[in-house]
């Protein structure tokens, strides 16, 4: 498998793949989707591998969000259709993937590359991770599974906070909530999901596959569907031209709030 703009290596039943757009921090654009999804289905369909590891290249950015010059001008149809092609090609796609993936937080993990990491089976972090979701920062909300996701993780009135705010939480913070299901330090990340990945190989890979399927189960909802429309409507709002024009100029935005 030969991508542009990630690396896959496989080794002893377990599939790593790396972001590798540093110069970037690792931003998901359009392209980087699409190599991931083939990426996904590729590793899932290899009997060899029996995990799958996800992680960013660098030690400054697991995922620092969406690339915003792609979609800044989209309509509200683009804005729909972004969010309703990127959750059926990758994070619906992992969230029920019957080979395990772990989401190796190497750094920051803001917007999608936080729902990116949501959407795998359970997440490990770096003692300097930072993570978010600062979408309503730019006149919109997360698309990618942010909302519904979120909540699940780490209730309600957390993630009510996240998302309204627009802030960062640390590690520590991450752990407590129960986003993350481990913090180390930076050099044992991989080596440390290695570890779990080798306990999750010992066991049956069919019970396995079942196991995930049945946990996803009691987690399904239209919220999803609704977070695509809401996600899509942000686009038509002055609040969404400020918002993302603000980012990309590199300024404090002024929210007209219509």
């Amino acid at each position: 498998m030969s991508f542009e703009n990630i690396l896959i290596d496989i080794q002893e039943h377990i599939g790593l793949i790396t972001i590798n757009r540093p110069k970037k921090l690792n931003a998901l654009n359009k392209a980087t989707i699409e190599e991931l999804h083939e990426a996904f289905k590729n590793l899932e369909e290899d009997p060899d591998v029996r995990v799958i590891i996800i992680t960013g290249a660098g030690e400054k950015a697991f995922v620092a969000g969406a690339d915003i010059a792609e979609f800044a001008n989209f309509s509200v149809y683009e804005g729909s259709q972004l969010a309703a092609k990127g959750q059926e090609l990758l994070f619906n796609l992992i969230e029920n993937l019957s080979t395990p993936v772990i989401a190796a937080i190497n750094g920051f993990a803001l917007g999608g590359g936080l729902e990116l990491a949501m959407a795998c089976h359970f997440r490990v972090a770096s003692d300097h991770a930072r993570m978010g979701l600062p979408e309503t920062s730019l006149g919109v909300i997360p698309g990618y599974g942010g909302t519904q996701r979120l909540p699940q993780l780490v209730g309600k009135g957390r993630a009510m906070e996240m998302i309204l705010t627009a802030g960062m939480i640390g590690t520590e913070q991450a752990l407590m909530s129960g986003l993350i299901n481990h913090m180390v330090a930076q050099e044992q990340l991989i080596p440390f999901c290695e570890k779990i990945a080798g306990k999750i190989i010992n066991n049956s890979p069919v019970a396995i596959s079942s196991a995930i399927a049945s946990i996803n189960a009691g987690f399904g909802s239209n919220g999803y569907r609704k977070e695509i429309e809401a996600f899509g409507e942000c686009f038509g709002t002055e609040d969404f031209k400020e918002g993302t024009t603000a980012f990309l100029e590199k300024r404090k935005a002024d929210f007209p709030g219509e």
